[in-house]
Protein backbone atom coordinates (compact mmCIF):
# COMPACT_ATOMS: atom_id res chain seq x y z
CA UNK A 1 0.00 0.00 0.00
CA UNK A 2 1.19 3.64 -0.98
CA UNK A 3 0.30 6.52 0.98
CA UNK A 4 0.73 10.32 -0.69
CA UNK A 5 1.27 12.79 1.72
CA UNK A 6 1.22 16.83 0.98
CA UNK A 7 3.89 18.69 2.43
CA UNK A 8 4.41 21.58 -0.50
CA UNK A 9 2.60 24.56 1.02
CA UNK A 10 4.18 27.11 2.57
CA UNK A 11 2.22 27.77 5.69
CA UNK A 12 0.87 31.35 5.70
CA UNK A 13 -1.67 31.23 7.73
CA UNK A 14 0.75 29.37 10.18
CA UNK A 15 3.11 32.36 10.73
CA UNK A 16 5.38 32.90 12.28
CA UNK A 17 6.10 29.42 13.72
CA UNK A 18 6.67 28.81 9.50
CA UNK A 19 8.19 31.33 9.03
CA UNK A 20 12.12 28.99 8.93
CA UNK A 21 10.83 25.52 8.65
CA UNK A 22 7.65 23.77 7.01
CA UNK A 23 4.48 23.89 8.79
CA UNK A 24 4.73 19.63 8.94
CA UNK A 25 8.62 19.98 10.80
CA UNK A 26 6.94 22.04 13.94
CA UNK A 27 7.34 19.76 16.59
CA UNK A 28 5.34 18.56 19.97
CA UNK A 29 6.46 16.07 22.02
CA UNK A 30 9.93 15.85 20.53
CA UNK A 31 8.15 14.51 17.82
CA UNK A 32 7.38 16.56 14.66
CA UNK A 33 3.94 16.63 13.26
CA UNK A 34 5.47 14.90 9.75
CA UNK A 35 7.12 11.87 11.91
CA UNK A 36 3.97 11.47 14.36
CA UNK A 37 1.81 10.69 10.96
CA UNK A 38 4.64 8.69 9.27
CA UNK A 39 4.50 6.52 12.70
CA UNK A 40 0.46 5.87 12.36
CA UNK A 41 0.83 5.08 8.93
CA UNK A 42 3.54 2.56 9.71
CA UNK A 43 1.98 -1.20 9.28
CA UNK A 44 -0.54 0.72 7.14
CA UNK A 45 1.59 0.92 3.79
CA UNK A 46 5.37 0.21 2.79
CA UNK A 47 5.70 3.51 0.76
CA UNK A 48 5.31 7.56 1.36
CA UNK A 49 5.13 9.48 -1.49
CA UNK A 50 5.73 13.25 0.39
CA UNK A 51 5.11 16.22 -1.71
CA UNK A 52 7.48 18.65 -1.29
CA UNK A 53 8.33 22.43 -1.85
CA UNK A 54 8.44 25.05 0.45
CA UNK A 55 12.21 24.35 2.32
CA UNK A 56 12.17 21.23 0.68
CA UNK A 57 15.49 20.47 1.75
CA UNK A 58 14.49 20.43 5.41
CA UNK A 59 12.14 18.00 4.87
CA UNK A 60 14.33 15.72 3.17
CA UNK A 61 16.98 15.74 5.57
CA UNK A 62 14.75 15.47 9.02
CA UNK A 63 12.76 12.04 7.61
CA UNK A 64 15.98 10.37 4.88
CA UNK A 65 14.77 7.58 2.66
CA UNK A 66 13.47 5.54 5.00
CA UNK A 67 11.36 5.87 8.16
CA UNK A 68 11.42 3.00 10.35
CA UNK A 69 10.96 0.47 7.72
CA UNK A 70 8.44 2.67 5.25
CA UNK A 71 10.21 3.89 1.83
CA UNK A 72 10.12 7.34 1.48
CA UNK A 73 9.53 8.85 -1.56
CA UNK A 74 9.75 12.95 -2.81
CA UNK A 75 8.40 14.54 -5.77
CA UNK A 76 8.68 18.60 -5.98
CA UNK A 77 5.39 20.93 -6.65
CA UNK A 78 7.29 23.41 -8.02
CA UNK A 79 3.88 25.09 -9.18
CA UNK A 80 2.09 25.11 -6.05
CA UNK A 81 -1.22 25.69 -7.70
CA UNK A 82 -3.90 23.60 -5.51
CA UNK A 83 -3.94 20.01 -4.07
CA UNK A 84 -5.32 18.79 -7.22
CA UNK A 85 -2.62 19.79 -8.94
CA UNK A 86 0.04 18.54 -6.15
CA UNK A 87 -1.42 15.49 -6.06
CA UNK A 88 -1.20 14.59 -9.62
CA UNK A 89 1.99 14.72 -10.25
CA UNK A 90 2.29 11.66 -8.31
CA UNK A 91 0.46 9.66 -10.93
CA UNK A 92 3.38 8.02 -12.52
CA UNK A 93 4.51 6.91 -8.79
CA UNK A 94 1.23 5.35 -8.23
CA UNK A 95 0.44 1.62 -8.71
CA UNK A 96 -2.82 0.93 -7.30
CA UNK A 97 -5.38 2.29 -4.69
CA UNK A 98 -3.62 4.54 -2.11
CA UNK A 99 -3.99 6.68 1.11
CA UNK A 100 -3.72 10.63 0.94
CA UNK A 101 -3.65 13.42 3.81
CA UNK A 102 -2.39 16.73 4.85
CA UNK A 103 1.18 16.42 6.13
CA UNK A 104 0.22 19.08 8.90
CA UNK A 105 -2.85 17.78 11.12
CA UNK A 106 -2.82 15.26 13.12
CA UNK A 107 -4.49 11.27 12.14
CA UNK A 108 -4.50 8.65 14.17
CA UNK A 109 -3.77 4.92 12.77
CA UNK A 110 -7.56 3.45 14.13
CA UNK A 111 -9.01 5.95 12.29
CA UNK A 112 -7.08 5.34 9.02
CA UNK A 113 -7.57 1.58 9.33
CA UNK A 114 -11.19 2.82 8.63
CA UNK A 115 -11.11 2.83 5.37
CA UNK A 116 -10.86 -0.16 3.36
CA UNK A 117 -12.87 0.75 0.82
CA UNK A 118 -12.73 4.01 -1.37
CA UNK A 119 -13.59 6.89 1.25
CA UNK A 120 -13.12 9.94 2.84
CA UNK A 121 -12.48 10.46 6.81
CA UNK A 122 -15.06 12.99 8.32
CA UNK A 123 -14.84 14.46 11.83
CA UNK A 124 -17.56 16.34 14.06
CA UNK A 125 -16.39 19.95 14.18
CA UNK A 126 -17.86 22.74 16.43
CA UNK A 127 -17.41 25.55 14.05
CA UNK A 128 -17.59 23.82 10.37
CA UNK A 129 -17.56 27.11 8.27
CA UNK A 130 -13.83 27.02 8.55
CA UNK A 131 -13.25 23.45 6.96
CA UNK A 132 -15.04 21.94 3.83
CA UNK A 133 -18.69 20.44 5.29
CA UNK A 134 -19.68 16.82 4.36
CA UNK A 135 -22.83 15.89 3.02
CA UNK A 136 -23.57 12.05 3.39
CA UNK A 137 -26.26 9.96 2.25
CA UNK A 138 -26.69 6.54 3.59
CA UNK A 139 -23.04 6.68 4.49
CA UNK A 140 -21.65 7.47 1.34
CA UNK A 141 -20.73 10.85 0.17
CA UNK A 142 -23.06 13.50 -1.53
CA UNK A 143 -21.49 16.77 -1.65
CA UNK A 144 -18.60 18.78 0.26
CA UNK A 145 -19.16 22.51 0.63
CA UNK A 146 -15.89 24.34 0.89
CA UNK A 147 -16.35 26.93 4.25
CA UNK A 148 -20.44 27.58 3.82
CA UNK A 149 -22.23 30.88 5.54
CA UNK A 150 -25.28 28.80 6.69
CA UNK A 151 -25.32 25.48 8.51
CA UNK A 152 -25.42 22.35 6.51
CA UNK A 153 -23.74 19.83 8.58
CA UNK A 154 -21.63 19.42 11.67
CA UNK A 155 -19.10 16.79 9.61
CA UNK A 156 -16.36 18.28 8.23
CA UNK A 157 -13.55 17.06 5.62
CA UNK A 158 -10.32 16.02 7.21
CA UNK A 159 -8.70 15.72 4.54
CA UNK A 160 -7.89 12.00 4.75
CA UNK A 161 -8.77 9.33 1.63
CA UNK A 162 -8.58 6.09 0.76
CA UNK A 163 -9.14 6.05 -2.87
CA UNK A 164 -8.20 4.26 -6.39
CA UNK A 165 -6.23 5.19 -8.62
CA UNK A 166 -8.08 6.45 -11.51
CA UNK A 167 -9.06 9.28 -9.72
CA UNK A 168 -5.78 10.70 -10.76
CA UNK A 169 -7.30 11.23 -14.30
CA UNK A 170 -10.00 13.07 -13.21
CA UNK A 171 -9.95 16.87 -15.09
CA UNK A 172 -10.79 20.17 -12.80
CA UNK A 173 -11.38 23.80 -13.29
CA UNK A 174 -10.15 26.15 -10.89
CA UNK A 175 -11.80 27.05 -8.09
CA UNK A 176 -13.05 30.46 -7.15
CA UNK A 177 -9.97 31.43 -5.39
CA UNK A 178 -7.55 30.60 -8.02
CA UNK A 179 -6.23 27.16 -7.11
CA UNK A 180 -7.02 23.75 -8.85
CA UNK A 181 -8.88 21.81 -5.49
CA UNK A 182 -8.52 18.01 -5.24
CA UNK A 183 -11.77 17.95 -3.37
CA UNK A 184 -13.50 19.05 -6.75
CA UNK A 185 -11.86 15.53 -7.94
CA UNK A 186 -13.67 14.01 -5.14
CA UNK A 187 -16.89 15.36 -5.62
CA UNK A 188 -16.58 14.57 -9.94
CA UNK A 189 -15.67 10.70 -9.08
CA UNK A 190 -18.56 10.66 -6.42
CA UNK A 191 -21.03 10.98 -9.18
CA UNK A 192 -19.74 7.93 -10.68
CA UNK A 193 -18.73 5.80 -8.24
CA UNK A 194 -19.69 5.32 -4.50
CA UNK A 195 -16.90 6.62 -1.74
CA UNK A 196 -17.68 6.24 1.75
CA UNK A 197 -17.84 8.37 4.75
CA UNK A 198 -15.77 7.27 8.02
CA UNK A 199 -15.56 8.95 11.19
CA UNK A 200 -12.87 9.85 13.07
CA UNK A 201 -12.23 9.57 16.74
CA UNK A 202 -9.53 11.84 16.92
CA UNK A 203 -8.18 14.49 14.43
CA UNK A 204 -6.32 17.70 14.95
CA UNK A 205 -6.22 20.37 12.53
CA UNK A 206 -3.35 22.96 12.38
CA UNK A 207 -4.21 25.96 10.38
CA UNK A 208 -3.16 28.82 12.77
CA UNK A 209 -1.13 28.25 15.39
CA UNK A 210 -2.68 28.67 18.52
CA UNK A 211 -4.62 25.20 17.20
CA UNK A 212 -1.41 23.23 18.46
CA UNK A 213 -2.97 23.60 21.73
CA UNK A 214 -5.84 21.43 20.72
CA UNK A 215 -3.82 18.36 20.08
CA UNK A 216 -1.89 18.52 23.64
CA UNK A 217 -4.51 16.58 26.18
CA UNK A 218 -4.43 13.15 23.71
CA UNK A 219 -0.79 13.49 22.72
CA UNK A 220 -0.11 13.79 26.13
CA UNK A 221 -1.72 10.69 27.19
CA UNK A 222 0.23 8.32 24.95
CA UNK A 223 3.78 9.59 26.33
CA UNK A 224 5.52 7.18 28.63
CA UNK A 225 6.84 8.24 31.86
CA UNK A 226 10.20 7.43 32.74
CA UNK A 227 12.21 7.57 36.00
CA UNK A 228 15.79 8.44 34.98
CA UNK A 229 15.79 12.05 35.37
CA UNK A 230 17.47 14.01 38.61
CA UNK A 231 15.10 15.48 40.92
CA UNK A 232 17.12 17.67 43.71
CA UNK A 233 15.52 18.13 47.41
CA UNK A 234 12.37 19.96 48.15
CA UNK A 235 10.78 20.15 44.61
CA UNK A 236 7.78 18.76 44.05
CA UNK A 237 6.85 16.31 41.19
CA UNK A 238 2.96 15.64 39.87
CA UNK A 239 2.47 12.00 39.22
CA UNK A 240 0.81 12.87 35.86
CA UNK A 241 3.90 14.37 34.70
CA UNK A 242 6.10 12.84 32.30
CA UNK A 243 9.88 13.69 32.27
CA UNK A 244 12.71 12.32 30.19
CA UNK A 245 16.10 11.72 31.03
CA UNK A 246 19.19 13.65 31.88
CA UNK A 247 16.77 16.65 33.12
CA UNK A 248 17.65 18.40 36.19
CA UNK A 249 14.42 19.59 38.49
CA UNK A 250 16.12 21.94 41.08
CA UNK A 251 15.04 22.53 44.72
CA UNK A 252 11.76 24.76 45.12
CA UNK A 253 10.27 23.53 41.66
CA UNK A 254 6.69 22.73 41.80
CA UNK A 255 5.66 20.84 38.34
CA UNK A 256 1.51 20.55 38.62
CA UNK A 257 -0.55 18.44 36.47
CA UNK A 258 0.16 17.65 32.97
CA UNK A 259 3.82 18.75 32.20
CA UNK A 260 5.96 17.38 29.65
CA UNK A 261 10.02 18.15 30.20
CA UNK A 262 12.08 16.58 27.46
CA UNK A 263 15.53 15.58 27.97
CA UNK A 264 18.23 17.20 29.34
CA UNK A 265 16.62 20.27 30.58
CA UNK A 266 17.70 22.29 33.59
CA UNK A 267 14.54 23.39 35.53
CA UNK A 268 14.83 25.97 38.91
CA UNK A 269 15.44 26.65 41.10
CA UNK A 270 12.24 27.70 42.46
CA UNK A 271 10.24 27.17 39.03
CA UNK A 272 6.10 26.77 38.84
CA UNK A 273 5.51 24.79 35.88
CA UNK A 274 1.83 24.70 35.53
CA UNK A 275 -0.37 22.24 33.84
CA UNK A 276 -0.61 21.75 30.09
CA UNK A 277 2.75 23.10 29.52
CA UNK A 278 5.22 21.29 27.06
CA UNK A 279 9.14 22.03 27.35
CA UNK A 280 11.14 20.55 24.69
CA UNK A 281 14.79 19.03 24.99
CA UNK A 282 17.86 21.28 25.71
CA UNK A 283 16.01 23.73 27.37
CA UNK A 284 17.07 25.98 30.74
CA UNK A 285 14.40 27.45 32.89
CA UNK A 286 15.73 29.89 35.09
CA UNK A 287 15.04 30.87 38.71
CA UNK A 288 11.47 31.82 40.01
CA UNK A 289 10.01 31.57 36.04
CA UNK A 290 6.28 30.47 36.01
CA UNK A 291 5.16 28.37 32.67
CA UNK A 292 1.61 28.25 32.39
CA UNK A 293 -0.25 26.12 29.33
CA UNK A 294 2.63 26.65 26.72
CA UNK A 295 5.06 25.24 24.63
CA UNK A 296 8.37 26.08 24.63
CA UNK A 297 10.50 25.03 21.97
CA UNK A 298 14.04 22.76 22.54
CA UNK A 299 17.15 24.49 23.05
CA UNK A 300 15.36 28.07 24.68
CA UNK A 301 16.33 29.26 27.55
CA UNK A 302 14.09 31.48 29.53
CA UNK A 303 15.79 33.34 32.11
CA UNK A 304 15.07 34.11 35.92
CA UNK A 305 11.75 36.11 37.38
CA UNK A 306 9.94 35.59 33.98
CA UNK A 307 6.31 34.79 33.09
CA UNK A 308 4.99 32.33 29.90
CA UNK A 309 1.46 31.73 29.71
CA UNK A 310 -0.58 30.17 26.85
CA UNK A 311 2.27 30.74 24.79
CA UNK A 312 4.29 28.97 21.72
CA UNK A 313 7.92 30.19 21.75
CA UNK A 314 10.44 28.58 19.35
CA UNK A 315 13.36 26.63 19.03
CA UNK A 316 16.98 27.86 20.30
CA UNK A 317 15.13 31.33 21.92
CA UNK A 318 16.45 33.66 24.73
CA UNK A 319 14.23 35.66 26.55
CA UNK A 320 15.58 37.68 29.16
CA UNK A 321 15.11 38.10 32.55
CA UNK A 322 11.89 39.48 33.55
CA UNK A 323 10.02 38.88 30.48
CA UNK A 324 6.42 38.68 30.59
CA UNK A 325 3.51 37.21 27.84
CA UNK A 326 0.78 38.64 28.64
CA UNK A 327 -2.30 36.42 27.81
CA UNK A 328 -5.37 38.30 28.98
CA UNK A 329 -7.07 41.32 27.25
CA UNK A 330 -7.91 44.27 29.73
CA UNK A 331 -11.53 44.00 29.12
CA UNK A 332 -11.62 39.85 28.49
CA UNK A 333 -12.76 39.50 25.29
CA UNK A 334 -11.74 36.67 23.19
CA UNK A 335 -7.86 37.23 21.30
CA UNK A 336 -7.29 38.30 17.58
CA UNK A 337 -4.58 37.72 15.77
CA UNK A 338 -3.69 39.26 12.71
CA UNK A 339 -3.11 36.90 10.06
CA UNK A 340 -2.66 38.00 5.74
CA UNK A 341 -3.70 41.40 6.51
CA UNK A 342 -6.67 41.12 8.69
CA UNK A 343 -7.69 40.44 12.46
CA UNK A 344 -8.38 36.62 12.49
CA UNK A 345 -10.85 35.69 16.46
CA UNK A 346 -9.33 32.62 18.01
CA UNK A 347 -11.51 32.39 19.97
CA UNK A 348 -9.89 32.40 23.00
CA UNK A 349 -9.62 34.40 26.14
CA UNK A 350 -6.33 33.50 26.83
CA UNK A 351 -3.51 33.50 24.46
CA UNK A 352 0.03 34.65 24.69
CA UNK A 353 2.52 35.18 22.36
CA UNK A 354 3.30 33.46 19.89
CA UNK A 355 7.35 33.46 19.18
CA UNK A 356 9.13 32.15 16.34
CA UNK A 357 13.01 30.64 16.02
CA UNK A 358 15.98 32.33 17.67
CA UNK A 359 14.21 34.96 18.97
CA UNK A 360 16.35 37.34 22.31
CA UNK A 361 14.18 39.61 24.28
CA UNK A 362 15.77 42.32 26.31
CA UNK A 363 15.38 42.59 30.00
CA UNK A 364 11.90 43.47 31.26
CA UNK A 365 10.38 42.62 27.71
CA UNK A 366 6.45 42.56 27.77
CA UNK A 367 4.46 41.30 25.30
CA UNK A 368 0.90 41.77 24.75
CA UNK A 369 -1.41 38.97 24.16
CA UNK A 370 -1.43 37.32 20.96
CA UNK A 371 1.28 39.08 19.41
CA UNK A 372 3.69 37.41 17.12
CA UNK A 373 7.57 37.77 17.20
CA UNK A 374 9.61 36.89 13.67
CA UNK A 375 12.17 34.57 13.83
CA UNK A 376 16.21 35.89 14.22
CA UNK A 377 14.76 39.11 16.32
CA UNK A 378 16.96 40.99 18.45
CA UNK A 379 16.43 43.08 21.62
CA UNK A 380 15.72 46.35 20.67
CA UNK A 381 14.36 45.68 17.03
CA UNK A 382 11.00 46.27 16.29
CA UNK A 383 9.78 42.55 16.66
CA UNK A 384 5.93 42.39 17.40
CA UNK A 385 3.23 42.36 14.79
Amino acid sequence: MQAIILAAGNGIRFLPLSSNRPKPLFSLFDKSILEHNLSELKGIVDEVIIVVGYKKEMIIDKIGNNFDGIKITYIEDKEITGTASAVKITKELIKDNFILLNGDDFYFKDDIKKLKSPGILVREHQDPSSFGVVIKENNYLKDIIEKPSESVSNLVNTGLYYLPKEILDIEVEKSPRGEYEFTDCIKKYSHQEKIGVYEADYWFPNSYPWDIFNAFSYLFSKEKKENNFNKEKNAMISKEAVIKKGTIIKSGSYIEGKVYIGENCVIGPNCYIRNGSVIENNCKIGASVEIKNSIIGSGTNINHLSYVGDSIIGENCNLGAGTITANLRHDNSTIKVKVKDRLIDTGKIKLGAIIADNVKTGIGTLIYPGRKVLENTLPGEKIIY
